[in-house]
């Protein structure tokens, strides 16, 4: 995954408490081989609705999402995620997160911005009142801005590194690549091994 250290953009005002899933991208769309153009399916049932936020024009090209509390609870599809990132998001703020989809956020780049409920509710009346305030995602320090909106968002270190270095679960293993070569060179020749066959 791409390294993230700063996002800033405008954004969507998502008003919502509870927003699982299925609901950020229904279950029609997981018989979908590639992980691609999961997009187009994002909110799918809640976009026939005119009104609803993501069809306003004035929104169009945000990259962060403003959400309530308990966005993306529900099932483990890392399809919720592919289609936020699909769509053009980088980061989510709301107060708090499903646990599987803020670790599926975090294997793949997608910033999980967790902030106090009068912070998130800040900003999403900010937002909701300008589309074109920028809201910015400061990795590196643990904050988000929005206009005269500054506060800390709880990440741990851990999550912080990865997301900075651009460190997926198999950029995570290669950081091992020595280590795990000269095991392999130490092994008896008879054991099975995870180097690629020789060819004759």
């Amino acid at each position: 995954m791409k390294p993230v250290a700063v996002v800033s953009g405008r954004a969507v005002p998502l008003d919502r408490s509870d927003v699982d899933t299925d609901q950020i991208i229904p279950s029609d769309w997981l018989k979908r081989v590639e992980r691609t153009g999961f997009g187009k399916g994002l909110f799918a049932e809640w976009r026939d609705d005119r009104g609803f936020v993501l069809n306003d024009p004035a929104y169009a090209g945000a990259t962060v999402l403003v959400a309530a509390s308990n966005f993306g609870t529900g099932s483990s599809r890392e399809h919720a995620v592919w289609a936020l990132m699909d769509y053009g998001f980088e980061a989510v703020v709301a107060t708090s997160f499903g646990d599987i989809f803020r670790n599926n956020c975090t294997k793949q780049g997608l910033v999980p911005v967790e902030v106090t409920p009068e912070v998130d509710r800040a900003i999403l009346d900010a937002v909701g009142g300008d589309p074109s305030l920028l809201v910015t995602v400061d990795v590196a320090r643990g904050t988000v801005e929005c206009g005269d909106i500054q506060a800390p968002f709880t990440l741990d270190e851990f999550t912080r590194q990865r997301l900075l270095h651009g460190w997926d679960d198999i950029g995570l293993t290669l950081r091992h690549g020595e280590g795990i070569t000269s095991f392999e060179a130490a092994r008896p020749p008879w054991f099975p091994s995870a180097a690629a066959p020789q060819t004759g």
